[in-house]
């Protein structure tokens, strides 16, 4: 199949019960318009939200998702149909970025070169098969991975956005948990997006009873005086058409806009962990989506892997952030058992199209603390106990020390944000420090278990399945920890 081209199906109207529309098929254009629309809210919430945790313009990150999405979608040659997003992976090696002095365009060079070693290693995939990556990352590295990832994230949520205000943080939280666990179908895929309005609500209604402390910094270490929650002061200052600029946020501080990346090795090392999440993210959600069409989608997994790490480069190449495939709108694809990647394509022009309303991004950049400190506070756990999600699924044996205890110390390591220095100008930190004491205690411990008697249990599935067999690292049908 080719990337473009479409035949209409069912005369163009919704589908009988139990029927599909194949991704190379369509309804009629204004029904695809309407699924396409479905697809942005679907992806909205956090794709605005974590480029503006990470610093950068959410205006400009959402316009390159769109850029991203349709990139991936030629890459895979419509065989995929996802739709690419902010990845969240990337949000706790920015922050070590940032506390280590570097500034936006060390971020995004970064970032450029983690969307280039995915890339690379789509391209291994592609031509060589998936035993490759499989042998240096088996599930219960990629878990672990993924989880002191997660987990690093602990204290920004709660030292850094909740103080801001607890109780507007703690109601937000319970919102994001009501609607992601107990509302069904479409509503619980946009559990953040809907988190923030409600957010933004009761900030509201707590300006009109009492004022805060206004602080010049993110911790409540910096106040004078007091003044509302919502400041949309940069809201009513902004266009409603304009290409995306730097701005200063109430919340988040400055948010850079459209940037030359700048490279830095020890920043870069600070990234590479994530590639492995991606990794992971992305074959589960081929998987997925191949269980769902009924397609054999092994033969594009390669392609995937390059389209994702094409799009993050290009995307951190003018500036903007790391993207991945969204498990919401895979959600939204079993919801309603249409495929057809033109919804995609529709999805990724309208979101090129809100890019250039920076109003919109002043929105989400007045976000209250308290509100954020609620969303952060949920989605940072959830990533931690995805990588657990891996160890499950996978049937990894932690009665064996040959995946305990290399594990346990690197997991440690990335949390509790261990500094490994190995000269006065150059040292890893946090994730980074974590992912290689893992990666390299866990390949030595397994080389020389077996010499003094510490067989892998037959249990623990290491190096037996292909690549594809990675779980999502993000849930269908609850809110995106992309």
């Amino acid at each position: 199949m080719s990337a473009f081209g479409w035949n209409l199906v069912y005369n163009g109207r919704t589908p009988p019960p139990g029927a599909v529309v194949r991704p190379s098929e369509r309804l009629s254009w204004w029904r695809m318009g309407g699924l396409g629309a479905q697809h942005v809210v679907a992806m909205f919430g956090a794709t605005f939200v974590f480029p503006a945790i990470m610093g950068l313009n959410p205006n400009l990150a959402v316009m390159m998702s769109g850029v991203a999405t349709i990139l991936f979608l030629l890459i895979v040659r419509g065989r995929v149909p996802s739709y690419l997003g902010t990845s969240a992976s990337f949000v706790a090696a920015v922050a070590a970025i940032r506390q280590q002095g570097g500034d936006s365009a060390d971020v995004t060079g970064a970032i450029l070169i983690a969307g280039l070693i995915l890339a690379a290693v789509g391209v291994l995939v592609h031509f060589g098969g998936s035993h490759y990556v499989r042998a240096v990352l088996p599930p219960v590295v990629t878990g672990a991975v993924v989880m002191l990832i997660g987990f690093n994230l602990a204290t920004v949520a709660t030292s850094i956005y909740f103080p801001a205000e607890q109780w507007i943080g703690l109601l937000t939280a319970l919102f994001v948990l009501i609607t992601a666990v107990l509302v069904r179908g479409f509503l619980s895929r946009i559990a953040i997006f809907l988190a923030l309005i409600f957010g933004y609500l009761i900030s509201w209604i707590a300006d009109r009873i009492n004022d805060v402390p206004k602080c010049t910094e993110k911790v409540t270490t910096a106040c004078t005086g007091t003044g509302h929650r919502i400041d949309w002061s940069g809201v009513r200052s902004a266009d409603w058409i304009g290409w995306p600029q730097d701005i200063v946020s109430p919340t988040f501080g400055p948010l850079t806009g459209p940037h030359l990346p700048a490279f830095n090795v020890t920043f870069i090392l600070l990234v590479i962990p994530s590639v492995i999440a991606l990794l992971a993210e992305n074959s589960g959600h081929v998987k997925a989506v191949s269980e769902m069409t009924g397609d054999d989608l092994d033969p594009y997994l390669g392609r995937a892997f390059i389209g994702d790490g094409l799009g993050t480069a290009v995307a951190s190449l003018v500036g903007g952030a790391p993207t991945t495939t969204y498990a919401e709108n895979i959600g939204v694809m079993a919801a309603t058992r249409i495929y057809s990647t033109l919804a995609y394509y529709i999805a990724a022009v309208v979101a090129i199209l809100f890019g250039f309303c920076p109003k919109f991004g002043a929105v989400i950049a007045a976000t209250p603390g308290g509100v954020l400190g609620g969303i952060t506070l949920v989605l940072y756990g959830m990533i931690g106990l995805l990588g657990a999600k891996i160890w499950v699924e996978n049937r990894v044996d932690f009665g064996n020390p040959v995946n305990l205890v290399p594990l346990a110390a690197g997991i440690i390591a990335g949390i509790g944000n261990l500094a490994i220095k190995f000269s006065d100008t150059f040292s890893i930190t946090g994730i980074a420090a974590g992912t290689l004491i893992v990666l390299i205690g866990y390949h030595l411990v397994h080389i020389l278990g077996p010499r003094v008697g510490t067989q892998p249990a037959a249990g623990s599935m290491e190096n037996t399945a292909p690549i594809t067999d990675f779980p999502s690292t993000g849930r269908q049908g609850g809110p995106r920890t992309g």
